[in-house]
């Protein structure tokens, strides 16, 4: 049975998810994609919360790596929810337009409109 019932390709890793989400990404900027989770620590998992906007991702509970070739997620974090936004953002009056709802729901391209 296929893991992703809305996609024939399931992403292999946190990394290639991240980049079909932020590839969907580019296509509205009118959106931004809202993450949460946990990451592995070393005294167990801590939550994150991570932003994708423009074809860009950004965690706001941890710092985020220079790197744009660097995925933003290490291997291992486990994606809870997911939530659709207003874009651009407005941090103080957030617009939720989807969700929370699991990731695998916004890898369709009719999910963003």
């Amino acid at each position: 049975m296929d893991p992703h019932p809305l996609s024939p390709e399931a992403p292999s890793s946190i990394a290639a998810l991240l980049l079909e989400l932020e590839e969907r990404s580019r296509t509205r900027p009118d959106r931004v994609l809202r993450l949460r989770g946990s990451l592995p620590a070393e005294a167990g998992e801590e939550p994150f919360e991570l932003l994708i906007f423009r074809g860009f991702s950004s965690l706001t509970t941890h710092p985020t790596a220079f790197d744009p070739d660097r995925p933003a997620l290490p291997e291992g974090s486990r994606i809870e929810t997911a939530e659709l936004l207003q874009g651009p953002l407005d941090p103080s009056a957030p617009v939720l337009l989807a969700g929370p709802m699991a990731v695998e729901g916004l890898r369709r391209p009719e999910a963003w409109c």
